[in-house]
Order: C-alpha cells, then sequence, then structure tokens
C-alpha cells in the first residue's frame, strides 16, 4: 500500500482510451467498500462514462475541474446528509479510496472539490451538477473524481520533500 501511496500523483492529462468494464466493476466495488461513521453508508456513486455529460461537468466551476472533459470516467460522490452528521468525512474517504483503487489497477486520478464550490455568482458547483444528472434534492455533493489511463508522468514526491515538521509525537 505505500508503495501505491508514494505514486499517487494527481493526474489531469488522460489519453483517450475507454476503461475496461472489468476495471469499472473494480472501482464500483472499491466505493461500496468505504467505510463509513457507523456504518450508515449515507454516500450514493454516480458514474459517468459519457464524453457529453464529462465535457459539461467540467464546467460545473471556473477553476479546477476542466481536465474532466478529457478523462473516460467522472465519479460523482454523493450523501444524503440527513442520513449521517459525518457525511463528508465518509465521502472524502470514498473519494481517497477509489484514487488509490484506480492507482493499483494502472488508471491515474485527480479529486475535484464540489462542496463549498460555486458555478458562478449566482448557482454553485453542486446545483448545476444536481440539475446536469437529475440529483435528488436530498443529496449533497461531495466530489467528483477523474479517472483515466495517463497522459503524463509524474515523479513520485522524494522522501525528504515530504514536510517532516508536519508531525507530533506525544504532543504539539
Amino acid at each position: 500500500m505505500i508503495e501505491l501511496l508514494r505514486k499517487r500523483r494527481s493526474i489531469r492529462k488522460y489519453t483517450e482510451k475507454v476503461i475496461e468494464p472489468e476495471k469499472i466493476e473494480i472501482l464500483k466495488e472499491a466505493v461500496l467498500r468505504s467505510p463509513s461513521s457507523r456504518g450508515i453508508d449515507p454516500w450514493e456513486f454516480i458514474f459517468v462514462d459519457n464524453r457529453e455529460l464529462l465535457k459539461q461537468l467540467a464546467l460545473s466551476k471556473p477553476h479546477g475541474a476542466g481536465f474532466l472533459k478529457d478523462a473516460a470516467l467522472g465519479i460523482v460522490i454523493c450523501a444524503d446528509e440527513q442520513k449521517s452528521d459525518v457525511w463528508v468525512e465518509d465521502c472524502s474517504i470514498a473519494s481517497i479510496l477509489v484514487q488509490m483503487v484506480a492507482q493499483s489497477i494502472g488508471l491515474g486520478s485527480c479529486w475535484i472539490q464540489i462542496r463549498n464550490r460555486n458555478f458562478d455568482e449566482h448557482k454553485t458547483s453542486e446545483d448545476c451538477i444536481r440539475n446536469l444528472l437529475n440529483v435528488p434534492g436530498g443529496l449533497k455533493v461531495e466530489s467528483i473524481i477523474a479517472l483515466g489511463y495517463q497522459a503524463e508522468e509524474k515523479e513520485p514526491v522524494p522522501r525528504e520533500n515530504l514536510k517532516y515538521d508536519k508531525v507530533r509525537i506525544n504532543n504539539y
């Protein structure tokens, strides 16, 4: 697992290669195996592989989502905030777990933050996605994970560049 984490980088450039159905099934299993607080599982997942929808989702916020138009898959991660007070954390866990599984099966990925982001001064990114994908009103949209075969290579961050000053032992 540590080797996957060492190699994982945010990938924003993808080839046109379609993700094989068996890999899509592995990604579905990964999100559904994601732990949640008290086993409530407030999350819901929308797998988007339609190129036109991906292009429209890429426009859901002015910055930081444009690369989604070239991804083979976007996973929209939502949750029912009425089911759990820690739905954000549960969705975040699912988001990173699917990225790690993607890495393990040869795919690149990148997190796109949606919660608390705006489409423009009158509309949230969440509302944009809600309208585009018919997301029910009771669900909140946390993130979109862009996935595909990498069209860029990024070197792992060297161990000596890690911010060890962020780690304390026994007290602050």
